[in-house]
């Protein structure tokens, strides 16, 4: 039976440790073991993708008319299904849709996404219109 919890941060670099914990702690208690490496992928996965919010979320004060204030949190959705698999949802209120950078060699940024599709079956965005876009990652057990 799926299990799904999610939770509000706001865009601040210590969210990024927090959302790692609470993904961490989510999967523990729905009885994973908190050494699996599929549990250290998932935190991994949901660490990069709350970085890139952080990170490159939309500027204080650009909020759009009728919109939330999508530059003052986030949200983060950790799904286990049935088979072992695990669903990681990050949303937040920007309309930018994350893309692979090509990082050089001493680069201290832009390997997030790569490393994101390298563990990941699948992933991609999905586009909320005006309120902004989720991006999601599929990781699966390997037996």
């Amino acid at each position: 039976m799926p299990r799904r919890n999610s939770f509000r941060l706001p865009r601040h670099p210590a969210s990024v440790g927090l959302a790692r914990r609470r993904v961490r702690d989510h999967l523990a208690a729905w009885g994973h073991d908190p050494d699996d490496p599929a549990v250290g992928a998932a935190v991994l996965v949901v660490s990069e993708l709350a970085t890139n919010v952080v990170r490159h979320g939309p500027a204080p004060g650009s909020a759009h008319r009728g919109d939330a204030h999508p530059e003052r949190e986030f949200e983060v959705a950790v799904t286990a299904l049935g088979d072992g698999s695990c669903l990681i949802e990050v949303s937040d209120g920007s309309r930018l849709e994350p893309r692979p950078r090509q990082a050089g060699e001493t680069d201290e940024h832009d390997r997030g996404l790569h490393l994101v599709e390298h563990l990941a079956t699948a992933w991609g965005v999905w586009n909320a219109g005006r309120h902004g876009k989720t991006v999601w990652a599929l990781l699966t057990t390997t037996a």
